[in-house]
């Protein structure tokens, strides 16, 4: 998968952004938290970040440690990283794509718990949509397509109908499996974790959407070297 080299517009009719490394970096807040719970767990640190990036922490926690409450050790993990705010910034082109989109086109498909997302994405100045798809509002998190299905679901939409943008090589492969075409920033992961992706790009300032007749007209523009 390379980055992409001419400009194309995709017509679709709603958009699913992944919140961490998409709309929001709290990539700090993430790797302190996970490193503290690896600790007081005796599990490789490193380890513990590698599997929680782009997944759900209940299913992290089931992954790292099967044996210990998952409940209990979720709410130890989600207080800690509510707590640390530190360094939580909105990215690049956000806003103003954000701004640019009518209601109810578009939602917040992510793998943190609802209470979590509230103050992250808060803590970088964005408004999310009264409802989006976090943690706790489906069965399985990604790469299972559950949480696109139901954020296609959320909006009305069919899924192949919908643009997912994604950071992450779980979340590229839960769009995939779900039907929807793909765009996938290179925020966090290397191209050829994202191969499963239709689009590469690097941030969203690479992005623009007319509202059309049909739904919306979401232009890529092609990467300039920096």
């Amino acid at each position: 998968m390379a980055l992409l080299t001419s400009p194309t517009t995709l017509h679709a009719k709603g958009i699913l952004f992944d919140m961490d490394g998409i709309l929001i970096s709290s990539i700090g807040s993430v790797e302190r938290s996970w490193r503290a719970w690896a600790t007081k767990n005796g599990v490789d640190p490193e380890l513990a970040v590698h599997t929680a990036h782009g997944c759900r922490a209940i299913e992290t926690i089931g992954k790292l440690r099967p044996d210990l409450d998952q409940l209990a050790e979720l709410k130890w993990i989600e207080d800690l990283e509510i707590e640390d705010q530190e360094g939580i910034t909105v990215l690049p082109g956000v806003l103003q794509l954000i701004a640019s989109l009518p209601l109810g086109r578009w939602t917040v498909v992510t793998s943190a718990t609802g209470r979590l997302a509230r103050v992250r994405l808060a803590a970088a100045g964005i408004l999310p949509p009264a409802q989006f798809i976090s943690a706790e509002t489906v069965p399985q998190g990604k790469p299972n397509p559950a949480p696109f299905l139901r954020g296609a679901e959320q909006l009305g939409f069919a899924p192949a109908d919908c643009v997912v943008f994604e950071d992450s090589g779980s979340g590229v492969r839960a769009g995939h499996a779900a039907g929807c075409t793909v765009v996938a920033t290179t925020f966090s992961h290397p191209p050829h974790e994202l191969e499963k992706a239709n689009y590469l790009i690097t941030d969203l300032t690479q992005v623009t959407v007319d509202t059309t007749p049909d739904g919306l007209a979401i232009h890529l523009a092609p990467t300039v070297a920096r």
